[in-house]
């Protein structure tokens, strides 16, 4: 039987799944960030190794096992120069004194961004596409011929449209122009007020600007936004159905990209966007199936963790 590893790393956690080639995951693990380029080269790995390690444990391995495959699938891992740091991670695994005996050639070690891993875990095979819209926004696409797609991943000043953060970034914009009676009047500007027990929507200025809120930060004010769409109010609404069109716009441009327009796909969503009380999810859904009839939305069928075990396994069956 053959044992694979997955690793999903990004800039919260990592985790990693111990897998077999029944693709049942066998074991477990998490552990901190694992974005190089934010925490450094040698806690990454130490991130890693942990991860793999409580995957043992939870796994109950008490014997060396074989390990035939792995797959990284890394936030930001793209260029050249990234893929280079990572195979470093890979031969520093192999040196470390984990149970592991390391049973792999060169053409069994996967490295890869963290969109494929989300849209084959996601999917539960590497054809379709993923958009994801958390913090942060992407879409990412893999045809039948192994040809990909990825529109937006630009970050928060170059692009991210559809997240989070511009969802909230709008949010108090029109909030702000609202109280200004630059528009009209909207709920938003209570729903600020209350979260942030500010006394006056003014006090925005010192909230933003002043204590220096990162995007993270930001972001995580866009469920007012979605509690006040939901609620019916219109200036929310708006915001939200602008937010959709450029999700579906991105993802009718990987569809023209490297799919037909009829072809029979699925698409999967993936981030706390999706996640919101105001139906964000059936308007993305609606809008994109009227234009691609054959597409079918989806939500995740299993963690991003398990599409880089899955990836891993694809190499020992070649």
């Amino acid at each position: 039987m053959s044992y694979v590893l997955g690793i999903d790393g990004g800039g919260s956690k990592t985790v990693c799944v111990l897998m077999n080639d029944l693709r049942q995951v066998l074991g477990r693990g998490k552990a901190g960030s694992s974005n190089y380029q934010t925490i450094g080269i040698e806690a990454t790995l130490q991130s890693i190794q942990s991860a793999i390690h409580h995957a043992l444990e939870a796994a109950i391995i008490t014997n060396t096992v074989n390990i035939d495959a792995i797959c990284l699938g890394l936030a930001g891992v793209s260029r050249a120069a990234d893929i280079e740091v990572v195979e470093g991670f890979v031969k520093e695994l192999q040196n470390n004194k984990l149970p592991i005996y390391w049973a792999f050639q060169p053409a069994n070690i996967v490295i890869c961004n963290d969109a494929l891993i989300a849209l084959v875990g996601g999917i539960g095979q590497s054809v379709g596409i993923v958009v994801a819209a958390g913090t942060g926004s992407i879409v990412f696409g893999r045809n039948h011929q192994g040809y990909t797609k990825r529109v937006g991943g630009w970050g928060y000043i170059l692009g991210d449209e559809g997240s989070a953060y511009k969802i909230a970034i709008a949010g108090m914009n029109a909030a702000l122009k609202s109280y200004d009676g630059r528009d009209i009047s909207t709920s938003l500007i209570e729903g600020f007020k209350q979260h942030l027990d500010l006394e006056s929507i003014e006090d925005l200025i010192e909230v933003i600007y002043r204590r220096e809120w990162g995007v993270k930060q930001i972001a995580a004010l866009a469920p007012i936004v979605d509690f006040a769409a939901a609620s019916g109010d219109i200036v929310a609404n708006l915001i939200i159905d602008d937010a959709v069109k450029e999700l579906v716009k991105a993802t009718s441009t990987v569809i023209d990209a490297i799919f037909t327009t009829d072809s029979v796909l699925e698409v999967v969503t993936t981030g706390s966007v999706w996640r919101g009380r105001c139906n964000i999810h059936e308007r993305f859904a609606a809008s994109l199936v009227r234009k691609f009839p054959n597409v079918k939305v989806i939500f995740p069928r299993y963690e991003p963790a398990y599409g880089a075990g899955l990836l891993a396994l694809q190499t020992t069956q070649n």
